[in-house]
């Protein structure tokens, strides 16, 4: 077991899925001599050569259409999208042809395309550089949505995604790619008021995590946390803040969601809090209320809360008024466990 950051977890499970598969290859911006913007393929165009560390134009679509080609015909491409925000030229490649490819021709072809998207705020990137867009695809059958909140997972996961045959959609949130983790109070913005880490002991070769499975980082009585990607930091900080005994689950993958461990845990609880870094109106957390209350109808105590991103373009000088905070979860835990 070695410490790594996340960037260097996704690194190893590029090396590890290289290595072990000579179809598998990554594509995308600046991925190969430059070693990607946030060097998350580092050292592979060195090891595994240009025409399975391929450079790319700056043509999304174009990447994604390639990419298609090339897993309908045998190879497992893994394509980098710079920013998350610049996903949104290839979503008629993703949703139109990459998702459907399976289902339109009836299990006679299919593409097993990884697309990764380093996703979320956190580095003072502004309005096209910070958006959280995994929702949208969670929207689209035939895809699967990972995001990660930890550098064993994001290891695991990524090379489980690598090795299956339908197309998944991997975000990164780039606020905890590199270790250290700090949290502001974002009702008046100013120095760190609390701080954890984000790196981890990493198995240097291949393992897998599951898709389609949570993890439960906290057992609790009084309430269930539902949170992923850098939001199971900021929840983990909230429940130590607010003095709650709550449940913290990490769903880590969005598409299939593990309903069985959801409702296990708010059925114990008998309380819900949804956390994401997104916007609220038709987030992703409307659909894990809709899945709460459907199968846990009988056992809530109380209503079930969302603590969200707002609903406005993201803003460059008050990301951390944007974030949901330690002190915003805090609050909403205390209010679910007043209601009986």
């Amino acid at each position: 077991m070695t410490t790594m950051s996340m960037v260097q977890a996704i690194n190893s499970a590029l090396d590890c899925s290289m290595a072990r598969d000579p179809g598998v290859l990554v594509m995308g911006q600046d991925v190969g001599y430059f070693g990607g913007v946030f060097r998350c393929t580092e050292g592979l165009y060195d090891k595994y050569g240009a025409h399975r560390a391929l450079d790319t134009p700056i043509a999304e679509g174009g990447i994604v259409a390639a990419a298609i080609g090339m897993g309908v015909n045998g190879l497992r491409p893994v394509v980098e999208m710079q920013f998350a925000d610049y996903i949104y030229p290839a979503i008629d490649q993703i949703i139109s042809e990459l998702a459907r490819l399976r289902h339109r021709s009836g299990g006679e072809f299919w593409a097993p395309v990884v697309v990764r998207a380093p996703s979320g705020g956190g580095i003072r990137g502004g309005q096209t550089h910070s958006q959280s867009p995994e929702g949208i695809f969670t929207h689209v059958c035939g895809l699967k949505t990972v995001m990660p909140s930890n550098p064993y997972d994001a290891k695991g996961l990524l090379i489980s995604a690598i090795e299956d045959d339908d197309p998944v959609m991997f975000f990164e949130p780039k606020r905890i790619y590199n270790g250290p983790f700090y949290g502001h109070n974002n009702s008046h913005g100013g120095p760190s008021t609390w701080a954890t880490h984000a790196d981890g002991e990493v198995p240097e070769g291949h393992y897998t995590v599951p898709l389609g499975k949570a993890r439960v980082v906290r057992e609790g009585r009084d309430v269930t946390v539902l949170a992923y990607g850098t939001m199971v930091h900021v929840a983990e900080a909230a429940i130590a803040h607010s003095g709650v005994d709550a449940e913290l689950l990490d769903l880590r993958t969005l598409l299939p969601l593990d309903v069985e461990s959801v409702a296990a845990s708010v059925q114990k609880t008998g309380r819900c809090v949804v956390v994401h870094e997104a916007t609220r109106t038709s987030g992703y957390g409307a659909e894990l209320v809709a899945e709460v209350q459907e199968t846990c109808f009988w056992h809530l105590r109380a209503p079930v809360e969302r603590v969200t991103g707002w609903d406005t373009p993201y803003p460059h000088a008050f990301e951390w008024e944007y974030f949901p905070s330690r002190e915003r979860i805090s609050e909403a835990l205390k209010r679910a466990v007043a209601c009986d």
